[in-house]
């Protein structure tokens, strides 16, 4: 009795691991691929030429990015997103920091950062290029000028909101300045911090795109800008579809730091649902 007790219970455990494991991946997979099989299926109805199947996109997306154009364009655009959205991070939470923490210097900051965090990025290139020429600086500059402002404000918001009692106690136990930024302030405002970054890296991803597409000869954006010149229709959409990718892979890359980061966050919550 016990043994058959045993194998159903092996049996509904193994279909439960079962059932999860394909709900988790009916759920990413199975709208991409229904969206997949509509395109096909209107692309066979349609003789527009801007408008190719998923099979032609697959052949140009094979036939142009594996290859020199993955060293010559891809590499060098990810390269500057790496070092925009790296600078974006420490100079938005180490002036989030100063500022969160000084009230006089907030106030006095606040007009200045939302009248240039009004100003659009794109608009700013024709004067970065005047500044620092058609360079890679350039370009990394116009990511920064855009990325940063989500990690810059969220960091402000994060700090100003550490537990004023928990503060208190610190303070009434004598811990030092640093003591308290690095273990009091700093994970009290990471859940904001880590919000803005995720906003941070699809700005960056934009910018990295349209910097690339000004007086530029290599790169995703100028590739695709090329192809769209030249009527390259399916090398266009395959452009457009590796910048996808690129988008995903950076969802899921935060997606683990930020699990990894916040794990304390989340146990928390998690406690807190029980």
């Amino acid at each position: 009795m016990t043994a058959y007790t045993g194998r159903i219970a092996t049996t509904v455990r193994g279909r439960t691991v079962g059932s999860r494991i394909a709900a988790s991946l009916l759920y990413p997979l199975g709208l991409p691929t229904l969206l997949l099989v509509l395109w096909g299926l209107v692309a066979t109805r349609t003789t527009s030429l801007f408008f190719p199947d998923p099979l032609t996109i697959a052949e140009a997306f094979r036939d142009t990015w594996i290859g020199p154009a993955f060293v010559e364009d891809v590499l060098p655009s990810l390269a500057r997103l790496g070092l925009g959205v790296a600078g974006s991070i420490v100079l938005g939470i180490a002036a989030g920091t100063v500022i969160g923490l000084t009230r006089w210097l907030r106030e006095l900051l606040e007009p200045v950062l939302e009248f240039l965090r009004a100003i659009p990025p794109p608009v700013l290139i024709p004067v970065v290029m005047l500044l620092l020429g058609i360079t890679d600086t350039m370009k990394v500059v116009v990511i920064v000028s855009g990325a940063i402002w989500p990690i810059l404000l969220n960091t402000i918001e994060g700090v100003r909101g550490t537990d004023s009692v928990m503060t208190e106690t610190a303070e009434s136990f004598q811990v030092t300045w640093w003591e308290r930024l690095w273990f009091l302030v700093l994970p009290a405002a990471s859940p904001r911090i880590m919000a803005g970054v995720r906003q941070a890296l699809s700005v960056a991803l934009i910018l990295m795109v349209i910097s690339e597409m000004f007086a530029s000869s290599s790169g995703l954006g100028y590739r695709i800008a090329y192809f769209q010149r030249n009527y390259l229709i399916a090398e266009m959409w395959s452009g457009i579809l590796l910048l996808g990718l690129v988008g995903i892979f950076l969802a899921v890359a935060f997606g683990l730091v930020e699990r990894r980061v916040l794990r304390w966050y989340h146990g928390i919550r998690e406690v807190n649902r029980a």
